[in-house]
């Protein structure tokens, strides 16, 4: 499942977009939400919460699903 992430700004963090999908309730959560689950940023794997994503940007969680990144 693909689910699209609208920013109004030039980037969302890791830790924010996780938050902004219900993840996580709040952002000191994302780092151990990272630890926990398997994370990938474009294909590569990623535990970095303040992660900078930017328009087009994929973020693909295990047993989740597959966050884009757009911009409005």
């Amino acid at each position: 499942m693909e689910t699209n992430v609208n920013i109004t700004s030039s980037y969302i963090t890791l830790g924010q977009l996780l938050k902004e999908a219900g993840l996580i309730d709040t952002g000191g959560a994302a780092k151990w939400y990272l630890q926990e689950f398997a994370v990938s940023v474009n294909g590569e794997p990623d535990t970095r919460r303040g992660r900078k994503l930017y328009p087009n940007d994929s973020v693909a969680i295990s047993e989740v699903g597959t966050f884009v990144v757009t911009k409005e």
